[in-house]
């Protein structure tokens, strides 16, 4: 068999192998943030949750698919080993870069949604008062 079919064989089952592994992780810790996020609807963080997954599956395997092509010939054990190190670093890399921008995208979700908290008012008014006059000022007395 030839070793450049062997290296994309070793690349595909690793990367996507990692690809599965990142979106798991993601999936079982963000769902936490998103859930802050939705104030605690369930059934809309689980929905939302499955979506970036599948957002993060299809871009990731993307990547990975159009990354397999290899211009080299692999006719070595030593080449075959460099070009799955080059093909895995750079997937590793892509991987690292998604993993943080979600990471990111829900803290930034999930502090606008603390943000939007904080502004509401914990008790509705219930009316009006006039403002103080400036210190040093008389105000004018109803007999006067």
């Amino acid at each position: 068999m030839d070793l450049t079919v062997v290296a994309y064989v070793i690349y595909l089952l690793i990367s996507i192998g990692l690809t599965v592994w990142v979106a798991r992780t993601l999936s079982r810790n963000g769902r936490i943030f998103i859930a802050d996020v939705l104030h605690g609807n369930e059934k809309l963080a689980d929905a939302v949750n499955h979506l970036l997954v599948v957002g993060f599956y299809l871009v990731n395997i993307g990547f990975v698919a159009l990354y397999l092509r290899s211009a080299d010939t692999i006719d070595t054990a030593r080449a075959l080993f460099e070009a799955l190190s080059v093909k895995l670093g750079v997937v590793l890399l892509v991987l690292g870069v998604m993993h943080l921008g979600n990471v990111w995208v829900l803290n930034k979700m999930r502090r606008r949604g603390i943000m939007e908290r904080q502004q509401t008012p914990p008790v509705p008014p219930q009316g009006w008062t006039a403002p103080a006059a400036p210190r040093g000022w008389t105000t004018p007395t109803a007999g006067a």
